[in-house]
């Protein structure tokens, strides 16, 4: 008999293991890995008191359990030549979201993408090299899609990247 999710063992609908309790060393070495993605493998295990090999283990362990989802830079975005950043709101059509999620995805610039609830459905950031760029993704790439029923943009005058506690 197959597994439903929610009850013990199987999988997600994602297809991901069920998810394991983090004990503190794991804890430590994900706010190392956040402060310091390029963080080697000998400074993590000194850092955290474990050896090398368990280092490794559980760092190997995190990724393949989908706690670590990837290692990336972080972008300065004005420096990188889109100058200009904003959240968009957009109110989409009930049970939607699917279809809109796999047309944001493709919008140049998209961000970060969430579903939330309140007084709109979706939250977009997205980076443009100028307003004009901004204008245009607004007004001919989301309000063309047929199930966004209004959008409302929030002009970002300043960021700041929250770095984790060590």
């Amino acid at each position: 008999m197959a597994d439903r999710p929610g009850e013990g063992g199987g999988t997600d609908e994602a297809g991901a293991p069920p998810p394991r309790p983090l004990d503190a060393i794991d804890q430590d070495i994900l706010r190392m890995l956040q402060a310091d993605g390029r963080a080697s493998i000998r400074s993590v295990a000194e850092r955290v008191h474990v050896s090398r090999a368990n280092a490794y283990a559980r760092i190997n362990r995190l990724v393949e359990d989908g706690v670590i989802r990837g290692f990336g830079a972080r972008v300065d975005h004005e420096r990188a030549g889109h100058g200009t950043s904003a959240y968009i709101t957009l109110k989409i059509v009930q049970n939607s979201w699917r279809t809109v999620r796999a047309q944001l995805r493709q919008l140049p610039g998209a961000s970060h993408i969430a579903l939330v609830g309140g007084d709109f459905d979706v939250l977009l950031l997205v980076h443009t090299p100028d307003n004009r760029a901004l204008r245009e993704l607004v007004l001919s790439r989301l309000q063309a899609i047929p199930e966004v029923l209004s959008t409302r943009t929030l002009l970002v005058f300043e960021t700041e990247d929250l770095e984790p506690q060590s």
